[in-house]
């Protein structure tokens, strides 16, 4: 086990010269046809994936014919030709044919209706690189147990790292297999980092092997020079990373000390001894219990990783939320300052950029600039950015390779890429800045699973959980990416399916960036058309049967502005328009672009009315978004009968969840409460109010406006408003609402 930042090997092995530069994802053009990088939601593209498919068996077929052409083979003509092998091989079509069937109870993720979960399609190179490699099975664990697909690992990271905004030469990514993997790593490694300087002092003071270093010195966070063994518990924990990390490399190449003698550090490190015993033997100055920050929209990872990192739950603390959904800086603040006066180390600060529920933004440019001052105050803190679902994004500001494509398919109306806000541009524009980033190729990246994915600025940062065993790595220029991992085995295939992906849709504007960019211009027609739900129906001599709430706020709501004025310009300009003359008409698309959340995932609910009047109890208002979810969610039982005509799914699917104020604050929860009508108590006292259930479309599709039919928003929204009414009906048949007004 090497607990040390060592050497890092040359960028370069043998291997990764064979690869050559033709396999560089850094200098790819890629191509420019959005029509061509999906499969299709009607299999559109089958015969080109056919294709591809079929080029892989052939390939790997004709590499096992040629690799040893003198073995022999073991199936002959004649056992072919057997009552046996017969029945084996009709067994298997049989029995494969039995679960084609049941898998026909899928999601239908593919759909223009699915409006689901965090996955849409998923990219036909994606899917032609993981089958390709997968025949391979290569584990990734070791590059001596997968040569080929270990380098290209290693170029799908220095891809992301690029996508992330950091210096490929000095960052360092590899592909794990989901984002929970990543953020423990991440948390993982930075617990290790917090309180390596300790183990550093303890081990140079202690340790004759060591004797030389015993002058060294190192700057703090405020610039000041001082020696290692003079510095206190608390100044040492608070060392900068970078200085951490650059310390032993000081002590081999300036003052000569080998390697068996830093290797004697590993006896004083935390993830030797454990918490009891480093809080025990290596402190002197008695340090408080390490603490986590992150904000109430973490995914629910971070509880599960502090848990495992013996850092535990309740040392996992919460960031409230503004009205937004983001994190609020002024908490953050509070809880910083309590730490810092209670000699608490901070493991990590952890910002999400793109929640799972809402898809908020925090203000990671402002959570940053925190950092630094405090880092000048010499407490200093790691941020890490959990951008597991909002990564690929940052594609939107990279800029391509290649020219912009002139030779796009057009039809009568189009689809814009539009760009992310103001506020959201910014925060991305900062992310660089953060010491590490998780990204999920799976998601964003439309990746097949599993492929999620760390990145480190500081690729020396992931020595901190390097694990070196003999039957994995043989030498210092072995390439291997397992060591640094939580994970063994990993398939190759992951790696492979990231990196055609990346060469054929580059992760910047003329490739991802078109596709999350019209994915953004289609939530946000299908966030107009929910605002709009209720004067349409009045226009159309419907009777008023509900109230529709979105969570993210209108731009009039945010400025204090006319609200029903500017639904009435929604209407106008964008819901009852073409693509074409939206894009055409400067006013709508600077209206949709403040529109909508602050990525592609919707939150609203539905309020109904009674008698005339807007319903005001947060029970009936439940019942109501609950029935709605029954209805409009795949039902696990059902997808798994028999019945094919029970498999079907519904019309459209969404997904639910609900804000509790343990979780979002009371501010959060009494402000949507009152935008939906209901009534909000007078107590002041925390979890006085009730749960609110609400439901989320999450809007993956780049093609749902731009169809062969035109736009498909207004059947998603017909469909809609037929189940919101069909439920109320249901619910309460005998106070079927009439006309009313909107509060």
């Amino acid at each position: 086990m090497s607990q040390h930042p060592r050497d890092l090997p040359p960028k370069y092995t043998e291997a990764f010269k064979r690869l050559g530069p033709e396999y560089d994802l850094s200098t790819a053009e890629g191509t420019t046809e959005l029509a061509a990088w999906f499969l299709g939601p009607r299999g559109e593209n089958g015969t080109v994936f056919k294709d591809l498919i079929g080029a892989a068996l052939a390939s790997h077929l004709d590499d096992r014919y040629q690799v040893y052409p003198n073995d022999p083979v073991y199936v002959t003509d004649e056992m072919k030709q057997t009552d046996a092998y017969d029945r084996s091989v009709q067994k298997m079509k049989a029995e494969l044919g039995q679960l084609l069937d049941q898998l026909r109870g899928s999601v239908p993720q593919f759909s223009y209706r699915h409006q689901g979960h965090m996955l849409w399609d998923m990219t036909l190179p994606g899917m032609a690189g993981y089958f390709a490699a997968m025949l391979y099975n290569q584990n990734n664990v070791a590059a001596e147990a997968s040569p080929v697909t270990t380098m290209l690992e290693a170029k799908v990271g220095q891809s992301l790292c690029g996508l992330a905004g950091y210096d490929t030469e000095t960052s360092w990514g590899h592909i794990t297999c989901d984002g929970t993997i990543a953020n423990l790593e991440a948390m993982w490694s930075a617990r290790n980092l917090k309180y390596y300087p300790i183990a550093l002092a303890r081990a140079i003071a202690n340790e004759g092997a060591l004797a030389a270093a015993r002058d060294i010195t190192v700057l703090d966070g405020a610039g000041s020079q001082g020696k290692l063994l003079e510095l206190t518990d608390w100044s040492l924990i608070n060392l900068p990373a970078e200085v951490v990390l650059s310390v032993p490399r000081r002590m081999k190449h300036d003052l000569g000390i080998d390697d068996p003698a830093l290797e004697t550090i590993n006896a004083y490190t935390i993830q030797e001894l454990g918490f009891d015993r480093f809080y025990r033997d290596m402190l002197d100055q008695r340090l408080g219990p390490p603490a986590v920050l992150a904000p109430a929209t973490m995914h629910y990872s971070w509880p599960k990783v502090a848990s495992i990192l013996a850092i535990g739950e309740d040392n996992l603390l919460t960031i409230q939320v503004d009205l937004q959904a983001r994190a609020k800086l002024s908490h953050r603040k509070e809880i910083l300052a309590r730490c810092k006066k209670e000699l608490r180390p901070v493991i990590m600060d952890v910002a999400v950029l793109g929640s799972t529920e809402l898809s908020a933004v925090d203000p990671l440019a402002a959570i940053l600039g925190l950092r630094d001052v405090h880092a000048k105050e010499n407490f200093f803190y790691p941020v890490h950015v959990d951008a597991a679902w909002g990564g690929y994004f940052a594609s939107l500001l990279r800029e391509p390779n290649g020219p912009a494509p002139t030779d796009r398919i057009i039809r009568a109306t189009t689809t814009p890429e539009l760009m992310m806000s103001t506020y959201v541009n910014k925060q991305y524009e900062a992310l660089p800045k953060a010491d590490s980033i998780t990204i999920d190729p799976h998601k964003a990246g439309f990746i097949p699973y599993p492929a999620g994915a760390l990145c480190y600025r500081n690729k020396a940062q992931r020595e901190m959980v390097a694990f070196t065993l003999r039957y994995l790595v043989h030498s210092d220029k072995d390439p291997s990416i397992g060591i640094y991992s939580a994970e063994g085995s990993k398939p190759g295939a992951s790696a492979a399916g990231v990196y055609l992906s990346h060469k054929v849709i580059t992760p910047d504007r003329n490739g991802y960036g078109r596709i999350l960019g019209q994915c953004l211009f289609n939530s946000k027609r299908l966030y107009s058309g929910l605002v709009a739900m209720n004067r349409s129906a009045q226009q159309e001599g419907g009777e008023r049967a509900y109230k529709a709430v979105p969570v993210q706020w209108l731009p009039a709501e945010k400025d204090g502005g006319n609200v029903q004025a500017q639904i009435d310009d929604i209407y106008r300009l964008i819901v009852s328009k073409t693509n074409e003359q939206v894009v055409d008409s400067k006013e709508a698309m600077d209206l949709l672009h403040e529109l909508g959340a602050d990525q592609v995932i919707i939150g609203y609910a539905f309020n109904p009315y009674f008698n005339g009047n807007l319903n005001t109890d947060p029970v009936q208002a439940n019942q109501l978004n609950q029935r709605i979810y029954e209805k409009l969610r795949v039902n696990p039982v059902k997808a798994a009968s028999k019945d094919y005509a029970a498999k079907k799914p519904p019309e459209l699917i969404l997904m639910a969840s609900s804000f509790t104020e343990q979780t979002y604050g009371r501010d959060f929860m009494a402000g949507f409460a009152r935008r939906m009508g209901l009534d909000v108590p007078d107590e002041t006292s925390l979890n006085s109010l009730p749960d609110i259930a609400f439901l989320i479309s999450t809007t993956m599709d780049p093609w749902m406006s731009d169809t062969a039919a035109g736009d498909f928003t207004p059947e998603v929204i017909k469909h809609l408003d037929r189940t919101v009414r069909d439920a109320i009906e249901e619910l309460w048949p005998s106070n079927t609402a009439t006309t009313g007004t909107d509060s």
